[in-house]
C-alpha cells in the first residue's frame, strides 16, 4: 500500500469524509422543496447532488437533475437557498453523525502534534456548530466552508491559502476526501490526496478521479501517513 512519508498537514472535507449529513441535508432540501411547492426529492437523490455547496445543491433539487436547469428563475434559486438554510439550521443537524473510526483517528494525529484543516464547500456559518457538537472542533488550525474564499473546490485556492499561511511545501499537505471535487482541487495544489470509497461522490467511484491511494475506511489513515518532524 502506498506510504505518505513525512506529511507535516493534513487537509480533511467534511460532509462525506468526516461526517454523514446526507439524512439532516436532505430532510432540509425536502422542507424546502414543500414550501415551494415544488416535486419531492429524496436521500438517494440528494446523496448524488451533494458536494458544490449549497446554492448548487438547491439548483439541483429544483431542478430534479445533477445538471442545472439553465432557465431556472434566479429568484426562485434565491428564495429556494434562504428556506434551505433556515430548515438546515433548524433542523439541529440531529441525525448527521460521524463514521467510524474519525474521531479516534483524528485524535491521534492531533495527539502526535499534527496540525489539521477542514476545507469544506459547506457553507461556513454551520460548519462550527457540527465540529463542536460531534466532539472534533479542537483537533482543527483551520476551518474552510464554501464561501470562506471567493472560490471553492475544486478550485485549489483554499489548500494554497493554507501552504502559504502554516509554509508548507506541497509535499508537506494531504488532502483527504470522498469526492471528485477533493482530488481535483489537491491535484491543482500539487499535494497528495487520498480518495475515500464510503462518501459522496455523483454516484461514480472515486478511484475514477485517480487520487493517489483509495481507502475503504477512515482508520485506514493510520496505516498510510507518516508524519514529518
Amino acid at each position: 500500500m502506498t506510504q505518505f512519508n513525512d506529511i507535516k498537514f493534513i487537509a480533511f472535507d467534511l460532509d462525506g469524509t468526516l461526517l454523514d449529513s446526507v439524512p439532516d441535508l436532505a430532510d432540509a432540501a425536502e422542507k424546502t422543496m414543500q414550501a415551494l411547492g415544488r416535486p419531492s426529492v429524496t436521500a438517494e437523490q440528494v446523496t448524488t447532488w451533494i458536494g458544490n455547496g449549497a446554492d448548487i445543491l438547491i439548483g439541483r433539487c429544483l431542478s430534479q437533475s445533477l445538471d442545472i436547469d439553465p432557465e431556472l428563475d434566479p429568484a426562485l434559486h434565491r428564495d429556494a437557498r434562504q428556506l434551505f438554510d433556515r430548515f438546515y439550521e433548524e433542523g439541529g443537524h440531529q441525525k448527521s453523525a460521524l463514521y467510524p473510526g474519525v474521531k479516534e483517528t483524528l485524535a491521534a494525529f492531533h495527539a502526535a502534534g499534527v496540525p489539521m484543516a477542514i476545507v469544506t464547500n459547506k457553507p461556513a456559518q454551520f460548519v462550527p456548530h457540527l465540529l463542536e457538537e460531534h466532539g472534533i472542533a479542537g483537533f482543527f488550525v483551520d476551518v474552510i466552508g464554501g464561501d470562506t474564499f471567493p472560490k471553492k473546490k475544486p478550485d485549489p485556492f483554499a489548500l494554497h491559502w493554507l501552504m502559504e499561511k502554516h509554509q508548507l511545501a506541497a509535499r508537506d499537505m494531504l488532502m483527504v476526501g470522498d469526492s471528485r471535487n477533493d482530488i481535483l482541487a489537491a491535484k491543482a495544489a500539487t499535494c497528495y490526496v487520498v480518495g475515500l470509497t464510503y462518501g459522496y461522490n455523483y454516484g461514480q467511484p472515486i478511484s475514477a478521479s485517480d487520487p493517489d491511494i483509495v481507502l475503504d475506511h477512515f482508520s485506514q489513515l493510520a496505516e498510510v501517513v507518516t508524519l514529518g518532524s
